[in-house]
Protein backbone atom coordinates (compact mmCIF):
# COMPACT_ATOMS: atom_id res chain seq x y z
CA UNK A 1 0.00 0.00 0.00
CA UNK A 2 1.43 3.38 -1.03
CA UNK A 3 1.92 5.83 1.83
CA UNK A 4 -0.09 9.04 1.46
CA UNK A 5 2.11 12.07 0.95
CA UNK A 6 2.11 14.57 3.77
CA UNK A 7 1.53 18.24 3.02
CA UNK A 8 3.39 21.20 4.51
CA UNK A 9 2.14 24.80 4.38
CA UNK A 10 5.18 27.12 4.44
CA UNK A 11 4.74 30.88 4.64
CA UNK A 12 7.34 33.19 3.12
CA UNK A 13 8.69 30.72 0.59
CA UNK A 14 10.21 33.15 -1.91
CA UNK A 15 13.63 33.57 -0.27
CA UNK A 16 15.96 32.57 2.53
CA UNK A 17 14.84 29.97 5.04
CA UNK A 18 11.38 29.66 3.50
CA UNK A 19 12.68 28.85 0.01
CA UNK A 20 15.23 26.42 1.45
CA UNK A 21 12.46 24.72 3.43
CA UNK A 22 10.31 24.33 0.31
CA UNK A 23 13.21 22.57 -1.44
CA UNK A 24 14.07 20.43 1.60
CA UNK A 25 10.54 19.18 2.19
CA UNK A 26 9.88 18.58 -1.50
CA UNK A 27 13.11 16.56 -1.73
CA UNK A 28 11.97 14.50 1.26
CA UNK A 29 8.73 13.54 -0.48
CA UNK A 30 6.31 16.08 0.97
CA UNK A 31 3.78 18.11 -0.95
CA UNK A 32 4.26 21.80 -0.24
CA UNK A 33 1.95 24.81 -0.26
CA UNK A 34 3.93 28.01 -0.03
CA UNK A 35 3.08 31.70 0.08
CA UNK A 36 4.91 34.87 -0.87
CA UNK A 37 4.51 38.33 -2.37
CA UNK A 38 6.88 37.80 -5.32
CA UNK A 39 5.00 35.77 -7.91
CA UNK A 40 8.05 35.45 -10.18
CA UNK A 41 10.00 33.66 -7.44
CA UNK A 42 7.06 31.40 -6.70
CA UNK A 43 6.86 30.53 -10.39
CA UNK A 44 10.51 29.47 -10.29
CA UNK A 45 9.77 27.11 -7.40
CA UNK A 46 6.99 25.50 -9.42
CA UNK A 47 9.26 25.19 -12.45
CA UNK A 48 12.03 23.61 -10.38
CA UNK A 49 9.93 21.23 -8.29
CA UNK A 50 6.79 20.58 -10.33
CA UNK A 51 3.15 21.61 -9.93
CA UNK A 52 2.30 18.19 -8.52
CA UNK A 53 4.72 18.82 -5.65
CA UNK A 54 4.44 22.56 -4.97
CA UNK A 55 1.34 24.76 -4.98
CA UNK A 56 2.13 28.46 -4.72
CA UNK A 57 0.01 31.34 -3.42
CA UNK A 58 1.02 34.89 -4.32
CA UNK A 59 -0.25 37.50 -1.86
CA UNK A 60 0.85 39.58 1.13
CA UNK A 61 0.55 37.44 4.25
CA UNK A 62 -0.81 40.51 6.08
CA UNK A 63 -3.88 40.54 3.82
CA UNK A 64 -6.43 38.54 5.81
CA UNK A 65 -9.02 38.40 3.04
CA UNK A 66 -6.46 37.14 0.52
CA UNK A 67 -5.22 34.56 3.01
CA UNK A 68 -8.72 33.26 3.69
CA UNK A 69 -9.48 33.06 -0.03
CA UNK A 70 -6.21 31.25 -0.77
CA UNK A 71 -6.77 28.62 1.91
CA UNK A 72 -10.39 28.09 0.93
CA UNK A 73 -9.33 27.62 -2.69
CA UNK A 74 -6.60 25.03 -2.15
CA UNK A 75 -6.89 22.18 -4.68
CA UNK A 76 -7.85 18.78 -3.30
CA UNK A 77 -4.33 17.33 -3.45
CA UNK A 78 -3.00 20.18 -1.28
CA UNK A 79 -5.98 20.90 0.97
CA UNK A 80 -5.17 18.56 3.88
CA UNK A 81 -2.37 20.29 5.77
CA UNK A 82 -0.25 18.09 8.04
CA UNK A 83 2.34 20.71 8.96
CA UNK A 84 2.29 24.49 9.20
CA UNK A 85 5.63 26.28 9.12
CA UNK A 86 5.17 29.91 10.14
CA UNK A 87 8.32 31.26 8.51
CA UNK A 88 7.21 34.62 7.06
CA UNK A 89 8.62 37.50 9.06
CA UNK A 90 11.03 40.40 8.95
CA UNK A 91 12.97 43.01 10.86
CA UNK A 92 12.96 46.66 9.81
CA UNK A 93 15.42 49.25 11.04
CA UNK A 94 18.28 49.18 13.52
CA UNK A 95 17.64 52.48 15.30
CA UNK A 96 17.13 52.74 19.07
CA UNK A 97 13.50 52.87 20.15
CA UNK A 98 13.43 56.66 20.58
CA UNK A 99 14.49 57.12 16.94
CA UNK A 100 12.70 54.19 15.29
CA UNK A 101 9.99 54.61 12.67
CA UNK A 102 6.55 53.77 13.99
CA UNK A 103 5.53 52.45 10.56
CA UNK A 104 8.40 49.93 10.74
CA UNK A 105 7.21 48.78 14.14
CA UNK A 106 3.67 48.34 12.86
CA UNK A 107 4.82 46.36 9.82
CA UNK A 108 6.80 43.98 12.04
CA UNK A 109 3.83 43.50 14.36
CA UNK A 110 1.43 42.97 11.45
CA UNK A 111 3.73 40.44 9.77
CA UNK A 112 5.45 38.63 12.62
CA UNK A 113 2.48 38.46 14.98
CA UNK A 114 -0.91 39.25 13.43
CA UNK A 115 -0.39 37.36 10.18
CA UNK A 116 1.17 34.42 12.01
CA UNK A 117 -1.73 33.97 14.41
CA UNK A 118 -4.24 34.44 11.59
CA UNK A 119 -2.84 31.68 9.38
CA UNK A 120 -2.45 29.46 12.44
CA UNK A 121 -6.09 29.90 13.45
CA UNK A 122 -7.34 29.30 9.91
CA UNK A 123 -5.40 26.05 9.49
CA UNK A 124 -5.62 24.79 13.07
CA UNK A 125 -8.90 22.83 12.87
CA UNK A 126 -7.52 20.69 10.04
CA UNK A 127 -4.18 20.24 11.75
CA UNK A 128 -5.94 19.09 14.93
CA UNK A 129 -8.11 16.69 12.93
CA UNK A 130 -5.01 15.21 11.28
CA UNK A 131 -2.90 15.24 14.46
CA UNK A 132 -0.38 17.33 12.61
CA UNK A 133 2.31 19.78 13.65
CA UNK A 134 3.24 23.45 13.76
CA UNK A 135 6.75 24.88 13.52
CA UNK A 136 7.06 28.56 14.36
CA UNK A 137 10.20 30.46 13.41
CA UNK A 138 11.19 32.64 16.34
CA UNK A 139 14.71 33.94 17.04
CA UNK A 140 17.37 34.11 19.71
CA UNK A 141 16.21 37.75 19.89
CA UNK A 142 13.21 36.38 21.81
CA UNK A 143 15.56 35.61 24.70
CA UNK A 144 18.62 37.83 24.30
CA UNK A 145 17.86 41.55 23.77
CA UNK A 146 20.24 43.74 21.81
CA UNK A 147 20.41 47.42 20.93
CA UNK A 148 18.11 48.19 18.01
CA UNK A 149 16.21 44.93 18.42
CA UNK A 150 13.29 46.53 20.30
CA UNK A 151 10.03 45.59 18.52
CA UNK A 152 11.58 42.83 16.42
CA UNK A 153 12.74 41.04 19.57
CA UNK A 154 9.32 41.64 21.12
CA UNK A 155 7.56 40.00 18.17
CA UNK A 156 9.81 36.97 18.35
CA UNK A 157 9.24 36.68 22.10
CA UNK A 158 5.54 36.60 21.28
CA UNK A 159 6.12 33.79 18.78
CA UNK A 160 7.94 31.76 21.40
CA UNK A 161 5.24 32.30 24.05
CA UNK A 162 2.44 31.68 21.54
CA UNK A 163 4.08 28.35 20.67
CA UNK A 164 4.07 27.36 24.34
CA UNK A 165 0.46 28.50 24.64
CA UNK A 166 -0.53 26.34 21.68
CA UNK A 167 1.12 23.36 23.31
CA UNK A 168 -0.93 23.98 26.43
CA UNK A 169 -4.22 24.41 24.55
CA UNK A 170 -3.63 21.40 22.30
CA UNK A 171 -2.59 19.07 25.12
CA UNK A 172 -4.00 15.61 24.49
CA UNK A 173 -4.87 16.25 20.84
CA UNK A 174 -1.72 14.73 19.36
CA UNK A 175 -0.55 17.99 17.78
CA UNK A 176 3.14 18.84 17.99
CA UNK A 177 4.30 22.47 18.29
CA UNK A 178 7.89 23.69 18.07
CA UNK A 179 9.52 27.09 18.34
CA UNK A 180 12.77 27.22 16.37
CA UNK A 181 15.01 30.08 17.48
CA UNK A 182 18.04 30.72 15.26
CA UNK A 183 20.87 33.15 15.72
CA UNK A 184 22.84 34.52 12.75
CA UNK A 185 21.66 33.09 9.44
CA UNK A 186 22.98 34.74 6.29
CA UNK A 187 19.98 35.42 4.03
CA UNK A 188 18.29 38.57 2.70
CA UNK A 189 17.27 39.34 6.31
CA UNK A 190 19.78 42.14 6.92
CA UNK A 191 19.50 43.72 3.49
CA UNK A 192 15.73 43.95 4.05
CA UNK A 193 16.26 45.31 7.54
CA UNK A 194 18.61 48.04 6.31
CA UNK A 195 16.62 49.04 3.25
CA UNK A 196 18.84 47.21 0.76
CA UNK A 197 22.28 47.94 2.22
CA UNK A 198 24.30 44.93 1.05
CA UNK A 199 27.48 46.37 2.59
CA UNK A 200 25.83 46.34 6.02
CA UNK A 201 24.88 42.71 5.53
CA UNK A 202 28.37 41.77 4.38
CA UNK A 203 29.88 43.52 7.40
CA UNK A 204 27.55 41.80 9.86
CA UNK A 205 28.25 38.28 8.60
CA UNK A 206 31.86 38.77 7.54
CA UNK A 207 34.23 36.31 9.22
CA UNK A 208 31.43 34.81 11.35
CA UNK A 209 30.80 31.63 9.32
CA UNK A 210 27.07 32.07 9.99
CA UNK A 211 24.38 29.46 9.62
CA UNK A 212 22.69 29.08 6.24
CA UNK A 213 19.06 28.92 5.19
CA UNK A 214 19.67 25.27 4.33
CA UNK A 215 20.89 24.59 7.89
CA UNK A 216 17.59 25.83 9.33
CA UNK A 217 15.50 24.09 6.67
CA UNK A 218 17.23 20.79 7.47
CA UNK A 219 16.50 21.38 11.15
CA UNK A 220 12.82 22.01 10.39
CA UNK A 221 12.65 18.79 8.38
CA UNK A 222 14.31 16.87 11.21
CA UNK A 223 11.77 18.24 13.70
CA UNK A 224 8.85 17.46 11.39
CA UNK A 225 9.95 13.87 10.84
CA UNK A 226 10.44 12.95 14.48
CA UNK A 227 8.16 10.18 15.79
CA UNK A 228 4.63 11.41 16.46
CA UNK A 229 4.95 10.77 20.19
CA UNK A 230 7.96 13.11 20.48
CA UNK A 231 7.67 16.90 20.66
CA UNK A 232 10.57 19.34 20.36
CA UNK A 233 9.28 22.26 22.43
CA UNK A 234 11.97 24.83 21.73
CA UNK A 235 15.16 24.60 19.69
CA UNK A 236 17.80 27.36 19.89
CA UNK A 237 20.62 27.40 17.33
CA UNK A 238 23.63 29.64 16.82
CA UNK A 239 26.76 29.47 14.68
CA UNK A 240 29.76 28.49 16.77
CA UNK A 241 31.21 31.98 16.35
CA UNK A 242 28.16 33.62 17.96
CA UNK A 243 27.17 33.44 21.61
CA UNK A 244 24.88 35.27 24.00
CA UNK A 245 26.45 38.54 25.08
CA UNK A 246 27.30 39.70 28.57
CA UNK A 247 25.58 42.63 30.26
CA UNK A 248 26.19 46.05 28.74
CA UNK A 249 27.42 48.70 31.16
CA UNK A 250 27.24 52.45 30.47
CA UNK A 251 29.79 54.50 32.46
CA UNK A 252 29.20 58.06 33.55
CA UNK A 253 31.71 60.89 33.65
Amino acid sequence: MTETKRTAFITGGTAGIGAAAVHAFAAAGWRVVTTGRRADRLDKLTEALGADTVHTLAFDIRDKAALEKAIAGLPADFADIDLLINNAGLALGTSPANEAKLDDWQTMIDTNITALVTVTRLLLPGIVARKGAIINLSSVAATYPYAGGNVYGGTKAFVRQFSLGLRADLHGKGVRVTSIEPGMVETEFTTVRTGGDQAASDKLYGGVNPMTAEDIAATMLWVAEQPKHLNINTLELMPVNQSFAGFAVAREG
